[in-house]
């Protein structure tokens, strides 16, 4: 047991070092001095310019992004389910992506799961060093019964967090898919990744403030990913969300919409059989 410890706290030591050895993107000086000197016309304007970055830079890495979306779309599937694991914003983006899933396209809670260190409560409230646990998220993927027919994505903007290092090192060591939304390069995070997708968007307008350029860039991205795996798995026709969910007026609306353009029924006997099938793909079923 001693020796185990040992061991444990040699690799802690190490990964400490590689963290702080680092040099990060995400932690350069801002290209703007004296931000507290602009006018909300300056602020603004050069916020808006580096914004007009990530784009380009997603692009760059477009080859990572349909990597890990075909391992994501094949695990998927055969009856996987995909998995986002992060601290802070990253873990808050996460979980906005996977929560928008069932609305979106119809599918179970349980497809896609995301999951945030300190638990529900810190999706409001940032819970004090629950990122530096590099055991916790292995434990919270637990939970959910993770597999090898799963892939679990890290998001991590440093690269560095522990929690997310730990919990893809671990899913890696027993064979289940890993992936990561990183913005640097040669990161811990990615090294523990199957397909890691390294955005690199430069420094943030306020420095180090990765909610920024960063989160904005990781949202893209996951909005990528889960859109093209749903796509894939035909939960849209055409161009159309013929699964979203009837919940609130507006879809209700929309749902009837779709199926007056697809048919010959008016809006009411189309809205009518809506909310009778559910869906729009079941109304257009009940149809033919």
């Amino acid at each position: 047991m001693k020796a185990e410890n040992t061991k444990t706290s040699l690799a802690l030591a190490k990964l400490d070092f590689i963290i702080l050895s680092m040099e990060k993107a995400t932690e350069k000086d801002s290209n703007y001095r004296h931000l507290e000197k602009m006018s909300t016309t300056e602020l603004l304007e050069n916020i808006n310019r580096e914004d007009q970055k990530v784009a380009i830079a997603i692009k760059e890495v477009l080859p990572q992004i349909i990597a890990l979306t075909d391992a994501v779309y094949a695990k998927m599937k055969a009856g996987g389910r995909l998995f986002y694991i992060g601290a802070g914003t990253s873990g808050r983006l996460g979980i906005v992506d996977a929560s928008e899933c069932p609305p979106t396209f119809g599918v179970p809670h349980e497809w896609v799961v995301g999951i945030i260190s300190g638990g529900d409560r810190a999706i409001r409230k940032a819970v004090e060093f629950a990122e530096d646990d590099g055991e916790q998220a292995y434990h919270d993927l637990l939970e959910y019964g993770v597999s090898t027919a799963d892939v679990v994505i890290g998001i991590a903007a440093s690269g560095t967090t522990p929690y997310v290092i730990g919990g893809l090192k671990q899913c890696q060591s027993l064979g289940i898919t890993t992936g990561c939304i990183v913005c640097n390069t040669y990161s811990p995070v990615a090294n523990v990744s199957d397909y890691p997708v390294e955005c690199i968007v430069g420094p943030e307008f306020v420095t180090g403030s990765t909610r920024m350029k960063a989160g904005t860039a990781q949202k893209l991205i996951l909005n990528m990913i889960s859109t093209s795996v749903m796509i894939k798995l035909g939960r849209v026709v055409d161009n159309k969300m013929v699964d979203m969910q009837l919940s609130n007026n507006k879809l209700v609306d929309r749902g009837a919409q779709l199926i007056v353009n697809q048919s010959s029924l008016s809006y009411e006997a189309a809205k009518e059989l809506l909310l009778k099938e559910g869906s729009v793909r079941k109304a257009l079923a009940a149809l033919k």
